[in-house]
């Protein structure tokens, strides 16, 4: 009796945490997409949450002024490096609908060494931050958004299988 109620209560906290990793990748794809039109809308609350949006990526985003223009004069919330790194983390989450961390790409298996692998990927985002910053090669979205998808293919890799693999069941 008692391993079923523990079961149970794995079962339905892995739930959780599964639940809120996706409304949380949901918001983090959405929400840069979103701002722009919400800023250049005539109705009263949409600038509002607009603003609150833009106030976040001001938080994560180094070059947040450097977003994509959508909506002109408002940009996406995050730079394209940044938002690259999301559609890198909602690609490797499709992935893991796919085939349950089984394939062989999945970083967690490997221990340290896919730690370390992880690392080294995504060291791309400040490598191309920085080779921006000195001048190496001029702004450009498309490269922003390339770097940022290996960051976040790598994170994703290695954190996508530790927030959606089922507990294995006690018996």
């Amino acid at each position: 009796m008692h391993k079923t109620l523990a079961t149970t209560s794995s079962q339905l906290s892995f739930r959780w945490v599964s639940m809120s990793a996706d409304i949380v990748l949901a918001a983090l794809v959405s929400g840069p997409l979103a701002a722009p039109f919400l800023a250049s809308s005539t109705l009263p609350l949409l600038p509002v949450i607009a603003n609150i949006i833009y106030g976040m990526g001001m938080y994560v985003c180094p070059q947040p002024d450097m977003g994509l223009v959508l909506a002109p004069p408002f940009a996406m919330a995050v730079c394209m490096r940044c938002y690259g790194t999301v559609l890198g983390l909602l690609a490797t989450r499709l992935l893991y609908t796919s085939d349950q961390g089984r394939g062989f790409y999945w970083l967690r298996q490997y221990g340290w060494r896919g730690v370390v692998l992880t690392g080294v990927l995504i060291m791309a985002y400040p490598a191309e931050l920085a080779a921006q910053s000195f001048g190496v090669w001029g702004f450009n979205h498309l490269v922003m958004t390339l770097f940022g998808l290996v960051t976040g293919t790598a994170l994703g890799l290695l954190i996508i299988p530790m927030l959606h693999t089922r507990p294995a069941r006690s018996e």
